[in-house]
Order: C-alpha cells, then structure tokens, then sequence
C-alpha cells in the first residue's frame, strides 16, 4: 500500500525558536512536513521554486520585505500556494491587508498546537481558518450602529472622508457638486459636534457609524 504523500510546508518566521516550535509541531503529525524555514521573505521566495511548499505560514513582521508585500508576491507568481498568516497581530486592518494580498487564513502566534494544525486541516478542505477572536472582531466591524445620526448620505461622504478622500474626489465618485460635498461635511460637523475630519473619523469609529 503506498503511503499518501505529506503535504509540503514552508515556514517563513524571524524568530529562530518559533520556526523551530512549529517545525516540531508540524512534522509530529502525520499529514504535513516541513519542506524548508526562512528568516525573511527574500530567502524563501529565492528558493521557493526548488522547495514548492502547499502552504505557506507566514509572519508579518520581517526584516526588509515584510509578510503582506511577501504574500502578495508569492501569489502572483505561484497562485496555487495556499499561505496563512501566523502573527501577533490583531488589529483589523493587518488582517484586512493580508486577506486582500492573497493570504487564506490568518492566526495569533498564540494558537496552540492543535489549533495550528487545525489551521493547516481547514486549508487543505479549502476553507479559511481565522482565530476566533479575530474572526469575531471582524464581525463587529461590519456592525454599524442602527440609531445613527447622519444620513446614508451623509455616512457615504463620512467613509470617503475616512478614506482621505479630497472635496473634488468625494464630488465627482458621489455626482455631486463640491458645494454640496462641503455643505454634507457641515452637517456631518454639527451632528457629531466635531470641528474636523479628524474628530469626525474618530468619532464615527468610536460609535461605529461608518
């Protein structure tokens, strides 16, 4: 009977100790093998081709390239490799800007051992494994407060406005005049009892309003 074959993955992590951790971890269970570790994304993108890992975990904070640019170079160029991000990192916007590079899952280096590999188990059934309280904060991101002051519009220009948008920008993606943009942003002012866009973000993520 031949024995099916491991699945192949590649550890790319500064930390010595970690790589080491998760090395043991890893090739303790019976479906997956380490091919290879890196300290930095340049060393396992160089030799990426000759080790062909199936699954990348991958860390974010890395010397010269970090793991997002990483990540998204490697799926450009190897589309078929499935990488979860291993970090410390819980903040929303980490795990938004890893998703949309091209990373299928995204976990705390606090997991413990069943819960990496069943990061690894969800990604070979083609799911995308997320930890539970991150996955959880994600939800209440897209919660926004039912009982808000502004207008849907004028919660559209706030989100631009969020986004850094310019007058003319937020004129010309909503059809308005940039008038009527500066009248919009007047208002937003006065409900929130804000003087600038600063205060006004900052409020509207603080009452979730946008």
């Amino acid at each position: 009977m031949v024995a099916t074959p491991k699945t192949k993955i590649l550890i790319v992590e500064d930390d010595q100790e970690i790589r080491h951790t998760y090395s043991v971890i890893i090739n303790g269970s019976d479906k997956y093998t380490v091919v290879n570790s890196y300290g930095s994304c340049h060393d396992a993108i160089k030799n990426f081709t000759h080790d062909h890992p199936d699954i990348v975990l991958m860390d974010i904070e890395l010397p010269g390239m970090n793991g997002i640019q990483g990540t998204r170079v490697i799926k450009e160029r190897f589309p078929r490799t499935e990488i979860i991000m291993v970090t410390v990192h819980e903040d929303n916007d980490w795990v938004y800007q890893a998703l949309k590079a091209g990373a299928s899952g995204y976990i705390t280096k606090s997991s413990n051992y069943h819960e990496l590999i069943s990061a690894l188990n969800e990604i070979v059934k083609g799911g995308a494994p997320i930890s539970s309280h991150i996955a959880r904060k994600i939800v209440e991101d897209f919660h926004v407060n039912p009982v808000s002051p502004l207008s849907k519009r004028e919660t559209q220009v706030l989100m631009l406005i969020a986004q850094c948008k310019t007058y003319t920008q937020i004129s010309e993606e909503l059809l308005i005049s940039k008038q009527t943009a500066k009248t919009f942003i007047k208002n937003i002012y006065a409900k929130l009892q804000v003087n600038s866009k600063a205060e006004a973000v900052a409020k509207a993520n603080r009452d979730r309003l946008i």
